[in-house]
């Protein structure tokens, strides 16, 4: 199988959650899967980084902010490959640019349009867990783009679509998709599959476990997502047809 796992900011804020992560995708590719791992930027690094450029300039440039922020994704795509290595498995990272993830030219908020280059399979078939930067990729231009708010579970379920993963698996504070916030109300249920257009309402109406732009294009594509708790064990909620 070809499995996409992706871990976001609070999967990875610490150097035990990034290693807990990395033993996840060492587990799946001993058991034989071909495994891509897309990784946000730790904790509040994306946060703390609009606050820094703050500091320079109130009016920043929207290509030289796309620059800067891509950074904190990259700072952690290259601590999961030393993690993953620690663990004795095989790893190299790649920017969203090396991976070949093409996007329009709308800086801040880039819709993706294609994979452009074979790197990704050429390390899988190397026997490498690859681990690509999520919320960024390159337009025509061969600038650094961001996808916005959710940007890096559009990353993953790009990757999923344009690859045909069996599988793409999203690892976030919460166990799986509920009819509202279970950390607001305990009274909230959880679903143990719900359809692309049910998922989509939930996301516009403000869900935050998935942005509507990633169930946009797992519709489009068929890309089968199952939402996971990064802290817990459990079935989680399998989003699809």
């Amino acid at each position: 199988m070809l499995i996409v796992k992706k871990f976001g900011g609070t999967s990875l804020m610490d150097a035990q959650r990034i290693i807990t992560a990395a033993r996840r995708a060492v587990d799946a590719a001993a058991q034989g899967n071909q495994v891509i791992v897309v990784v946000s930027a730790q904790g509040h690094t994306t946060d703390q980084m609009v606050k820094s450029a703050g500091a320079i300039t109130q009016i920043p440039s929207e290509r030289e902010m796309d620059a800067y922020l891509a950074s904190g994704e990259q700072m952690s795509a290259g601590l999961m490959a030393m993690a993953i290595q620690s663990l004795g498995q095989k790893a190299v990272s790649l920017t969203g640019w090396q991976a070949g993830l093409l996007t329009d030219s709308v800086h801040g908020n880039a819709r993706v349009t294609g994979l452009t280059n074979h790197r990704i399979k050429e390390e899988l078939e190397k026997g490498n867990i690859v681990v690509v930067t999520g919320f960024q990729g390159i337009n025509a231009a061969g600038d650094i783009t961001t996808l916005g708010r959710g940007g890096s579970d559009t990353t993953a379920v790009a990757l999923a679509a344009f690859l045909k993963a069996d599988i793409c698996r999203i690892y976030t504070d919460v166990d799986g998709v509920y009819d509202k916030d279970p950390r607001k109300f305990s009274d909230a249920v959880r679903f143990e599959q719900i359809g692309y257009a049910d998922m989509l309402t939930l996301a516009r109406q403000g869900a935050q476990v998935l942005h509507d732009r990633c169930v946009e294009l797992a519709m489009e594509y068929g890309v089968k997502i199952r939402v996971l708790s990064s802290f817990r064990p459990g079935p989680g909620t399998l989003v699809s047809e």
